[in-house]
């Protein structure tokens, strides 16, 4: 499903640079701090423009305004305004590495921000990783996940997709009957099949593969996978064939889930809405109440509070 991408924050007209980091070292500066005054500026600045502020606070000010917002703030509405601070690529990475540090692995990230990338974007994320923690993204993955699903990551992370996103409908109907015989036409799975063709194929051209699938075997891809895959492996490639129908749908599932039921996954709700703000947050919204038939606004209003939750609304750009 091709879609306009509608983003719910936008470069801020008439942008005074000065005049916005002197109002940031104003909200910072001796007792207390005017969280409104940082919220509503933030919110407000495209990432450029917060990029701009932060080199012109460092030159004004001599300070990294990164860490004064770090020593003011505390909790889920710093991880907000922090991701908002950090360029888009970095923020990712530092999600990835979060996700990999420490004891544990939380693949569900790994697969939210791996298989939704095209290999452009994938390419600057890798070379961002490397720059920011020395080390190679693929090592590190391969460190800390095992067999078919650490293939399918590394097959996507060192960028084997069709980067022409070349449509072809022969080719489609050949790899339709490849994914077939692969699964549902033979006792247990080939994996390696699935792993290929859902990491080398654009984008474009698997929504061809899957309509041929269909037409061929009589069920939809995901009915297949869902047969044939288990656990993580079934997770991302739920995630590919979910982005190339409708990533809007995607995020706004894994937002619905990020505060479903008891307790909220506030990590996924502030990573999804922080990054795609300036991409389709307008679309994922809009899905949001298609889906749940109630707006992402006040779900998100109902799980959060205080500050936290007016950066969020905020982002969200109201109902």
């Amino acid at each position: 499903m091709d879609y306009n991408p509608m983003p719910t924050i936008l470069p801020a007209e008439n942008f005074d640079i000065e005049a916005d980091a002197a109002a940031l070292r104003a909200a910072m500066k001796g007792f207390g701090t005017d969280e409104k005054a940082i919220i509503d500026m933030l919110t407000a600045r495209s990432n450029a423009q917060r990029q701009k502020i932060k080199e012109h606070f460092l030159r004004e000010y001599g300070r990294d305004l990164i860490d004064d917002l770090k020593s003011e703030l505390e909790g889920r509405f710093e991880g907000v305004i922090v991701g908002l601070m950090l360029r888009p690529v970095e923020y990712l990475c530092k999600q990835l590495h979060k996700a990999m540090e420490g004891a544990g692995t939380n693949e569900s990230t790994l697969v939210e921000i791996l298989c939704t990338k095209s290999n452009d974007e994938m390419a600057d994320i890798v070379s961002c990783y490397e720059n920011m923690y020395d080390r190679p993204l693929v090592e590190h993955i391969c460190s800390e996940t095992s067999g078919h699903f650490r293939r399918l990551l590394t097959l996507i992370v060192t960028g084997v997709r069709d980067p022409a996103g070349t449509v072809d409908a022969e080719k489609a109907k050949e790899l339709a009957q490849a994914l077939y015989n692969a699964g549902e036409a033979k006792l247990g799975t080939d994996e390696e099949v699935f792993n290929r063709i859902l990491a080398h194929s654009s984008f474009a051209q698997l929504r061809l593969i899957f309509e041929e699938y269909k037409q061929l075997s009589g069920q939809t891809i995901e009915q297949a996978i869902k047969h044939e895959m288990s656990g993580k492996l079934h997770d991302a490639m739920m995630a590919i064939v979910e982005c190339v129908q409708s990533p809007p749908t995607f995020f706004a599932i894994r937002l619905f889930k990020a505060m479903d039921g008891i307790g909220t996954d506030d990590t996924t709700l502030i990573r999804i809405i922080v990054s795609r703000s300036e991409i389709d947050l307008g679309n994922i919204k809009q899905e949001f109440e298609r889906l749940y038939n109630r707006t992402l606004y006040s779900a998100v209003k109902s799980e959060t509070s205080g500050d936290y939750k007016r950066a969020l609304c905020a982002l969200l750009g109201g109902c």
